[in-house]
């Protein structure tokens, strides 16, 4: 089905030069002399390059039906946190194995049991759009020093995945804290 180059979203799938693709991020440009265009940064599924590319904003492009999957999230099959990652589905409890490259920092987050939304494409998972939020309990952080507690300087710590995250200096080892799973930030308090 055909879609105007203006109406591309983050996320969507589309076949563009012949290749499925991935859009990353797009951003409409008027520039003062000439038509408007569409930059879209794009993943290109079968060899993970990443290119920007310049769209007409007239041109129509081929979009392409992802199957959104929730599943759940159980395992590190290696068991060292490099994958591939285990997933199934609530509903027909298949299992489906990812890749470590197509999660990339993602892995950071997964705890067991934690619901995602898998893309599917004919079979082949394209990637996997976390909650906003993750809990997780702090494995090892520094104690916090006997009068710090009107700064606001974060410190490090350690989260039970293994990823490392800034939190306030009264945070400490066993509680659990929210993090935002875009960006690795502290959040509160779980």
């Amino acid at each position: 089905m055909p879609i105007k180059a203006t109406d591309l979203k983050k996320g969507q799938a589309l076949i563009f030069d012949g290749q499925l693709q991935v859009v990353i991020d797009t951003d409409h440009v008027k520039p003062g002399k000439g038509p408007a265009y569409v930059q879209a940064k794009m993943k290109n599924v079968d060899t993970g390059t990443i290119k920007t590319n310049r769209i007409n904003s007239s041109d129509k492009l081929e979009d392409v039906s992802i199957d959104r999957r929730t599943m759940q999230y159980l395992y590190d099959s290696s068991g060292h946190g490099k994958g591939p990652f285990v997933f199934m589905d609530g509903e027909s409890f298949d299992q489906m194995e990812l890749d470590g490259d197509l999660l990339g920092s993602m892995t950071n987050w997964l705890v067991e049991n934690l619901e995602c939304v898998v893309m599917v494409f004919e079979g082949r998972a394209l990637g996997v759009d976390l909650p906003p939020s993750v809990e997780l309990e702090i494995t090892d952080t520094t104690p916090q020093p006997k009068g710090a507690t009107a700064t606001n300087q974060l410190k490090e710590a350690t989260v039970e995945t293994g990823a490392r995250v800034r939190v306030p200096p009264f945070i400490e080892t066993g509680q659990r804290v929210k993090i935002n799973t875009e960006t690795g930030e502290y959040l509160g308090k779980a």
